[in-house]
């Protein structure tokens, strides 16, 4: 497992508008059930090359507490191969809707949003997921411009795919504790096949 890793400001403002890669299954590996979508990578996901990674980041303790996981990861001083085999052995993949790594979602731009909707049916089109849960109602909103859209599964599909919005697992996102982001997680995944119980 990675030691820990701490950054200073200036290291992570090196990594500000790089990309992270999707967290997907190969061509000959297990089928994709659930996608998980984020808004975009924040500056430690950039840094790390980890999905979710930040500290605060209550993401992959939520999947864990709600079983869709089967044992923990902490992906602050970045994933190990063993992790993403883990995840993909599940049938979970992750992407975000807009690529670009900020400090924050709100430095991102409408028109990035729109673009990035585009650009993520595409990947779902391509990746073939059972079922797709975007982790942030603003962001779904924003990207396919839907301002009236609510939590939970949604009314029309996307490519195909079964669609849900769930909550944000940001520390910034106060209102939301493990036990409701698992909660909220628990449904796409039973709705995938990820979770029998």
């Amino acid at each position: 497992m990675p030691s820990a890793r701490s950054f200073t400001r200036a290291e992570l403002e090196s990594f500000r508008d790089r990309e992270v890669p999707d967290l997907l299954p190969g061509p000959d590996g297990p089928a994709l059930r659930l996608l998980f979508v984020g808004i975009n990578p924040g500056l430690w996901t950039a840094a790390t090359q980890t999905h979710f990674a930040h500290p605060g980041n209550r993401f992959y303790p939520a999947l864990l507490r709600a079983g869709v996981i089967e044992r923990p990861i902490d992906p602050a001083a970045g994933m190990t191969e063993d992790d993403r085999d883990h995840l993909r052995a599940r049938g979970i993949g992750i992407t975000n809707v807009v690529r670009r790594a900020t400090a924050k979602a709100s430095e991102l731009t409408a028109e990035e949003y729109r673009a990035g909707g585009v650009q993520l049916v595409e990947t779902v089109r391509r990746a073939r997921p059972r079922v797709v849960a975007v982790a942030g109602i603003t962001a779904y909103r924003a990207a396919f411009g839907l301002p009236k859209a609510v939590p939970g599964r949604q009314p029309e599909p996307m490519a195909d795919a079964e669609l849900w919005v769930v909550p944000n697992p940001s520390g910034l996102n106060a209102h939301e504790t493990v036990a409701s982001l698992a909660e909220a997680y628990a449904a796409p995944a039973r709705a995938a096949g990820v979770l029998t119980g």
